[in-house]
């Protein structure tokens, strides 16, 4: 055998590489889905397109260093990936092209992926190439450490937690977007200097490694919880042909923790704000994941965490599907945090605990990413179109289940067996669905009968197809009793989100019972309807007589008979009541589905009662005000929202500018600001600080009991005070200057940071 080499500059050179290779990667993701979001209205479904993008990128690299690394000598392999490298310079600086155009009428998620293929296809690639590859020239470069260069993987992941935790607290809060763009380029030729290094160093000291392979060899370990088979190093003088049934196995441990990380990151991101920041945290949990199993101490951490998740899943359980309480928005996000934690935890401990020898190194990264991606494209083209809600994100809690270590290898006939419980506990709920008049009457007792089974349930862990099967009817079945006590008319699902019409039930001003219909978008209401003659052209919830637009049309009746008004976001239609006959409405809204919603009569009766006239403009709306003549607008309702998250797009200082530039001299721009989580009447405020704005906020709590009058929160600007000042005189509401705000800077296009308004 020959001799090792021992230096450390090797593994200094080779690590710095790979971290930097992730660096850049994980700068770029949250870099290039902050670019594309302005232009498609900042649905969360822009991230998870270009997860997908990433993903399949990802893939690509991967295959194409496998195939560098099986079939071509390692000086063609230097030569080859040094030319690709020389042609991914083409993309520099990185940016996207202009005059970019996205489709306002069919799905854009193909549109994306053309954007960011022509934008960082190249330089992605290469990035993508890098973890296999590196690692695969340090097994023959000779050191002491060749045999097995796994370890090198925590130095790629440690770079990708360092870039993520970076980009929300150091890079978005300092840097803008041009910077930002100009600095990743200059990154890049350096990362391309150290691999064109690491080339340089197989050149000089490659070694073949045929002179010790270790192989493979199954060994059953076993615990008081479970059972499970890890791969260990034996010597031999040949590395044997990976079995299909190992290929599966990797690939479904890939597949459920990806898919997971998608429903999660469209969870979090829908009910806050499309931004970076909330991206990030399951991204960086999920890379985190990898830094712990392939450490040293996955050995003993896996067996806790395959011990622990059962018992975590009890409250998760409860609280997320089965009963969730009024308990504040952060403490869910933590609930499903940890429970996505523990899932790919296990999931990636077993990945980590079957990896091969350095001869299949590439093999195993390949199918790796290739069931990654699957995962991703299951998500964005797959469930978007077989479920009309969030399904595949419970989905997949269960598949996770089904891959915990098992008690023993399990043959068909017993798998067979342990599915028996599962049916019984589905047929006995089949049953009691169809069999019971009133399922909501007994609600209590279902809910309190579920959360009696999940713990039950938990003494069955070591079952583990039992176990996910029982786990599963519980969340199905918890999941039909909401549904059923929404009384939801209808579900549908889009790029972006999902939309529903529910029938509920209010106490009238008489204490009798009335039915109305409600519209969500996610889990926030975005109006509502009462269904009698009498009230069905009364605007309810944000948009009541009472709230500040109903002051606002009220203080201002004696002279905006012919008005040309637009509406930045449809809703049900509510604020179209307001409308005269005489005035010209022009409602901007990005969803397709929502227009359509809003024009059956069978939903809601708005706009046929009060504006049929009205213009319906689908697309984002800076886009579509852009194609405006200036000094179009007497009033602009700025009313967008993707569930309870505002696009920040809609936000900064240009949009603004925008604005004012489609106003007349004397019009007013109206913002919504109600928000669970974000106090953007700080935003607001600063623009109209620093762009001399007269500016009046009122943060509307009601006075009476009337029904489906909400608190909400509204903001008026224009350029002259005299404009306002109807507003302040009338006694109508309580109209209040605008609190000012000196610690953060004002948005952007270029700078935005999320962090600086959470409540």
């Amino acid at each position: 055998m020959p001799s090792q080499n021992r230096s450390l500059f090797l593994i200094v050179l080779f690590a710095s590489t790979l971290f930097s290779s992730a660096l850049l990667m994980f700068v770029l993701q949250p870099l290039f889905g902050k670019l594309l979001l302005p232009l498609l209205g900042g649905t969360p479904a822009v991230w998870n397109s270009c997860m997908v993008f990433y993903q399949s990128v990802l893939f690509l690299g991967y295959l194409y260093a496998h195939l560098l690394g099986t079939r071509l000598t390692a000086k063609v392999q230097i030569i080859t990936h040094l030319a690709v490298i020389a042609l991914s310079f083409l993309a520099l600086p990185v940016g996207l092209p202009e005059n970019l155009s996205p489709p306002t009428e069919t799905n854009p998620t193909f549109w994306i992926f053309s954007t960011l293929a022509l934008s960082i296809g190249l330089p992605f690639f290469i990035l993508s190439t890098t973890a296999p590859l590196i690692q695969k020239w340090f097994a023959h470069v000779g050191h002491k450490d060749s045999e097995d260069p796994y370890f090198l993987y925590a130095a790629s992941n440690t770079g990708s937690l360092v870039s993520l935790l970076s980009y929300p607290f150091l890079i978005e809060p300092n840097l803008g977007l041009t910077a930002q763009q100009s600095d990743w380029s200059m990154g890049y030729v350096v990362l391309c200097v150290l691999i064109a290094s690491c080339g340089a160093m197989l050149w000089k000291n490659y070694r073949a490694t045929n002179y010790s392979y270790v192989a493979s060899e199954t060994v059953a370990i076993q615990t008081n919880d479970f059972y499970y088979e890890r791969h260990v190093s034996v010597a031999s003088s040949h590395v044997p042909p990976l079995p299909l049934k190992t290929k599966l196995y990797w690939g479904a441990l890939a597949f459920v923790p990806s898919s997971l990380l998608l429903g999660l990151t469209n969870f979090i991101s829908t009910d806050i704000a499309s931004v970076p920041l909330l991206w990030i945290i399951p991204l960086t949990v999920y890379l985190f994941s990898f830094v712990l199993v392939f450490s040293r101490w996955n050995d003993k951490s896996h067996v806790w965490f395959v011990r622990l998740q059962p018992i975590f899943l009890i409250p998760f359980v409860a609280y997320a599907f089965i009963n969730p309480a009024d308990l504040p928005y952060w403490v869910y996000l933590v609930f499903h945090v940890i429970a996505f934690f523990f899932a790919i935890m296990v999931c990636h401990g077993e990945l980590a605990a079957q990896r091969p020898h350095s001869a299949h190194l590439t093999t195993y990264y390949l199918i790796m990413s290739f069931a990654g991606m699957l995962g991703g494209m299951f998500n964005t083209f797959v469930a978007p179109f077989v479920f009309n809600g969030i399904y595949e994100y419970p989905l997949m809690i269960i598949a996770a289940l089904l891959l915990r270590p098992s008690l023993k290898k399990l043959s068909l006939p017993e798998i067979g067996m342990q599915l028996i419980d599962p049916l019984l506990l589905l047929a006995i709920g089949v049953g009691v669905y169809f069999s019971v008049d009133n399922l909501i009457g007994y609600f209590d007792g279902i809910v309190i009968s579920l959360c009696l089974l999940t713990i039950a349930v938990y003494f069955m862990r070591r079952r583990v197809v039992a176990y996910a099967g029982l786990i599963g009817v519980i969340i199905m079945s918890a999941m039909v009793v909401h549904h059923s006590e929404s009384h939801t008319l209808m579900q549908e699902r889009t790029f972006f989100g999902v939309m529903a019409v529910r029938e509920s039930l209010l106490t009238d001003e008489k204490g009798q019972p009335e039915t109305y219909h409600e519209l969500f978008h996610g889990t926030t209401k975005h109006g509502a309807q009462r269904l009698i003659p009498t009230e069905s052209k009364t605007p309810l919830t944000y948009y009541s007589r009472p709230s500040p637009m109903g002051q606002l049309f009220k203080t201002f009746d004696t002279q905006n008979a012919n008005w040309n008004i637009g509406v930045v976001g449809l809703g049900a239609g509510a604020l179209t009541c307001y409308a005269k006959p005489s005035q010209t409405w022009t409602l901007y809204e990005i969803d397709p589905l929502v227009v359509d919603i809003a024009r059956n009569p069978a939903y809601f009766s708005y706009l046929s009662q009060c504006a049929p006239n009205a213009v319906s403009e689908i697309g984002d709306a800076r886009l579509s005000l852009q194609n405006k003549p200036d000094g179009t607008f007497d009033l602009l309702m700025m009313d967008a929202f993707s569930s309870d998250a505002v696009p920040t797009h809609l936000l900064t200082r240009e949009a603004i500018e925008l604005y004012f530039k489609k106003l007349k001299p004397n019009g007013i721009l109206a913002f919504h600001i109600t928000n669970r989580h974000l106090l953007l009447k700080k935003v607001v405020s600063i623009h109209a600080e620093q762009m001399h704005l007269a500016a009046l906020i009122n943060e509307f709590k009601p006075q009476t009991d009337a029904p489906l009058i909400v608190a909400t929160d509204w903001v008026i600007l224009a350029k002259n005070p005299e404009t306002l000042k109807p507003l302040q005189t009338s006694q109508i509401g309580s109209w209040q200057k605008m609190p000012l705000y000196f610690d953060m800077p004002a948005w952007t296009d270029d700078f935005t940071n999320i962090v600086s308004i959470w409540k």
